[in-house]
């Protein structure tokens, strides 16, 4: 016999989810271990916490045996890292992204994923750690705590309210949140999609001295990226006299994380924020302090692994085709994201190749999920639930 206190809790969630179906309950399963009730409420509640649970995917025999058969460790050397945010306004893209990864991996086992987190996310770090979990149970990934101060007072703004998020800025600092243990990575952003090998983009080299890799795009016009002040500025636009500046995306970059950390790239990147604080020299948001220490000295990747602007223009947003050529990876930057827009019965037409790799669940899966969670939650966690509604 329920406690009276617990059935009423029960009793509560369930009638509450029944009139307000968009907070239902909305993940396949809670993970195994025990949550708190705060956390447990928190998974419960989030509308954006619907997903399926991925394929299994495994290696095949003719991929290599990691160092540690029995614990796959973040410094291992030879696994391919890769690093992403993980945010609930972006989860339904990174979670598309991850997936993608796995599907179109020679050996999915070998893939380690960096997330990084917000502090102040409305889903806490831990909450999405469980979710990434529960949809991805044989996944290798580490969650860190990104903390948003480190970078706020620098940021400036921008044409585009979103990319002032301080979670853009999170590669910036890649070198300093992952271990020292880490000496390279893959950036990808969370509107990707990855269909090719992940290990032809990890194998590449980075010749000379370089620190980064990635497509580069020289027949764009580079000095739109900077204001007219900056570029009227002898001193200040001086700093491209040694180089042939290109554009390139920073949403797909290969990083040599030793050579950064010895070069104080988050330094030199952070004294350019300091500089558009001070005075306006570009218009975007994380884009152009990257351009400023690396545009002329990038490792040139075939243009396949980034197949970008799919997501059109930052500000009105339009649909896009693919540039001419094979494509490995397909990128959704700008302002319109194929999860929006399918949702919104509005999308492009290349926003259909993004729609098999989402595992979001619509709501007529709800209920079934809903009472499966309800019922794999503890006594505890429920009295939690209650003491929350009092």
């Amino acid at each position: 016999m329920l406690p009276f206190r617990l059935y009423a809790a029960v009793l509560f969630v369930l009638s509450i989810s029944l009139l307000f179906p968009p907070f239902c309950i909305g993940i396949r399963s809670f993970p195994t271990r025990a949550i708190d009730g705060g956390d447990a409420f928190e998974l419960a509640s989030a509308a954006w916490a619907r997903f399926s649970e991925a394929p299994d995917y495994r290696n095949g025999a003719d991929c290599a045996v990691s160092m540690n058969k029995e614990m796959v460790s973040s410094c291992d050397p030879s696994l391919v890292h890769i690093a992403m945010t993980l945010d609930s306004e972006y989860l339904r893209g990174s979670v598309a992204a991850v997936h993608s990864v796995l599907k179109h991996a020679s050996c999915p086992e070998n893939v380690f994923f960096h997330f990084i987190a917000a502090e102040f996310d409305p889903a806490s770090p831990r909450v999405l750690t469980q979710l990434v979990r529960s949809t991805f149970p044989s996944l290798n990934f580490k969650v860190y705590i990104f903390r948003e101060d480190t970078v706020i007072n620098l940021i400036s703004s921008s044409i585009r309210q979103a990319l002032e998020n301080p979670l853009n800025y999170a590669r910036n600092y890649l070198g300093d949140i992952l271990g020292r243990c880490v000496d390279r990575v893959i950036y990808l952003d969370s509107d990707v999609l990855v269909v090719d090998d992940i290990h032809k983009l990890w194998n590449i080299s980075l010749s000379g001295s370089r620190v980064i890799g990635a497509p580069e795009y020289c027949h764009a016009n580079f000095t739109k990226y900077f204001t007219d002040g900056f570029w009227s500025d002898p001193v200040l636009s001086r700093v491209f006299s040694s180089r042939k500046p290109c554009y390139f995306n920073t949403g797909v970059m290969v990083m040599d994380l030793v050579r950064w950390r010895q070069g104080n790239y988050r330094k030199r990147i952070e004294n350019w924020m300091e500089l558009q604080r001070k005075r306006r020299i570009y218009d975007l948001g994380s884009l152009p302090p990257f351009l400023l220490v690396f545009a002329g000295n990038v490792e040139a990747i075939d243009h396949r692994w980034n197949q970008h602007g799919l997501g059109g223009d930052n500000v009105r947003g339009s649909c896009r085709s693919l540039h001419p050529g094979p494509v490995s990876l397909l990128h959704w930057s700008g302002k319109g994201k194929p999860w929006v827009r399918l949702e919104s019965k509005n999308p492009c037409p290349l926003d259909h190749l993004w729609e098999p790799y989402d595992l979001y669940k619509p709501l007529r899966h709800y209920n079934a999920a809903k009472f499966q969670a309800l019922s794999s939650i503890s006594g505890s966690t429920l009295i939690g639930f209650s003491s929350y509604l009092s």
